[in-house]
């Protein structure tokens, strides 16, 4: 059964876990933004509302330790996307909610986990962000619930994370009053006019 999230019964999960294809094969993380690593936007934005961060990550384990909080990699190698994250999120976390963010999003709100328990109900079992124009899937609030579902669709190679989501059911968090918030730098050109 799903219950209403509180802040306490939620672990934010930070993905830096990715290939950073559109960055060259860089680890987008650690790419400096702003005058910092776009990591250190997401974390401290985070800190601000919760001390049970988690992030994953598949490269510079160390580099990411320095930050403060744990670290995981994916269970299943071969940069497996997101889906592999909150896999890898569930098995080192023992709260019923994962709230999971990229880190190439360094303007989330410090508000960002009450909006997300402001938005879910008890009918579905994961909540995504919305700007109002489109759907932030990555940036999502998940229930444990769901995580014997992932390791199926893992194995299997189902890798597709919008299917997985719209399959098990989902509200939107709406941040259409502020979509900038959710604003993710794929690619070094974005990063240099976000950062102008």
């Amino acid at each position: 059964m799903i219950v209403s999230p509180t802040k306490q019964d939620i672990t934010a999960v930070v993905l830096a876990g990715g290939q950073g294809k559109r960055v060259d094969e860089q680890d987008k993380g650690l790419i400096e933004f702003s005058g910092k690593k776009l990591v250190e936007h997401v974390v401290e934005s985070l800190s601000e509302q919760t001390n049970d961060i988690v992030i994953v990550a598949n490269r510079n384990i160390e580099v990411y330790t320095t930050l403060g909080f744990p670290v995981i990699s994916d269970r299943i190698k071969g940069f497996q996307g997101p889906l592999a994250g909150i896999d890898a999120g569930f098995s080192i976390t023992g709260t019923s909610f994962i709230l999971c963010v990229p880190c190439d999003s360094p303007f989330l709100p410090n508000d960002l986990i009450d909006r997300f328990i402001e938005a879910a109900t008890i009918n579905n079992p994961i909540v995504i962000a919305s700007d109002g124009q489109r759907l932030h899937p990555v940036i999502c609030l998940v229930h444990r619930s769901v995580w014997p579902d992932i390791e199926q669709r893992l194995s299997q190679g189902h890798l597709r994370l919008m299917e997985w989501i719209e399959s098990n059911g989902y509200d939107e968090a709406d941040f259409s009053s502020h979509p900038e918030m959710l604003q993710n730098l794929n690619t070094i050109e974005q990063m240099n006019s976000a950062g102008t």
